[in-house]
């Protein structure tokens, strides 16, 4: 009998585990001996905080990340055929989404072995619901090119979706280009183009806002290496 493949949700940031964890999520944590996760020192301390009581050396860690050579995965799934129920863990938030573990899912799909995405905060959701934007239409576009040329084409070409398909545009930035970014939405996009900046979701220093373009510019505000998501409409 095969194992099933758990896609288990973590904190976006230092949040209480209590507010963002589900009794079920602790049980099925605190019962797997396998995992593979994006980050292996924040995944351990995860499952510590989860239960104190688990041995973590005990435990069985496969590394899946940016850094991981595009191999058969295989080896990812074959505790899976042997029948141990395994446990995929992003570094924050829901696993397979802007992160590497769909390739273990779409591997295991094709072994016919069951996947269980399990309940959890995810900032790309967590963000469209509370910006008042279109939630019927939307689409997440996960990190914008890096060079600057680049980044106000793609940027444009997103607004343009915007006014065109009545879309919600979500992306994300590395947190310590976060101004760079802001700068660019600020100069290239419509004035009149709805903005909404959702930064450090679930933690204490939780913000929040929507704004149009040309009230953010009179606002003041440091995003620098904070965890944020961004989305834009009309």
């Amino acid at each position: 009998m095969k194992g099933k493949l758990y896609l288990i949700p973590t904190t976006l940031g230092e949040s209480n585990l209590k507010s963002v964890l589900t009794e079920n999520n602790s049980l099925i944590i605190s019962g797997l001996k396998y995992f593979i996760v994006e980050n292996l020192r924040s995944a351990r301390r995860f499952i510590k905080q989860v239960n104190r009581e688990i041995d973590i050396d005990a435990l069985h860690f496969s590394e899946l990340n940016e850094h991981t050579e595009k191999i058969d995965f295989q080896p990812f799934i074959e505790p899976l055929l042997q029948g141990n129920d395994v446990g995929v863990i992003s570094e924050a938030g829901c696993p397979c989404t802007a992160d590497p573990g769909a390739a273990v899912v779409e591997a295991a799909h094709r072994h016919n072995i069951k996947i269980v995405p399990m309940v959890g905060a995810s900032s790309i959701l967590l963000s469209l619901m509370a910006s008042g934007f279109n939630g019927q239409n939307f689409a997440f576009n996960g990190y914008l090119p890096i060079e600057k040329i680049a980044r106000i084409k793609k940027l444009k070409a997103l607004e343009n979706r915007v006014l065109t398909e009545n879309q919600t545009q979500i992306f994300i930035e590395t947190p310590y280009r976060n101004n760079a970014l802001l700068d660019d939405i600020f100069q290239n996009l419509r004035q009149q183009t709805k903005l909404c900046v959702a930064c450090e979701l679930t933690t204490e220093n939780e913000f929040i806002k929507t704004l149009f373009i040309s009230d953010w510019k009179k606002q003041k505000h440091d995003f620098n290496k904070k965890p944020a998501i961004f989305l834009i409409y009309k």
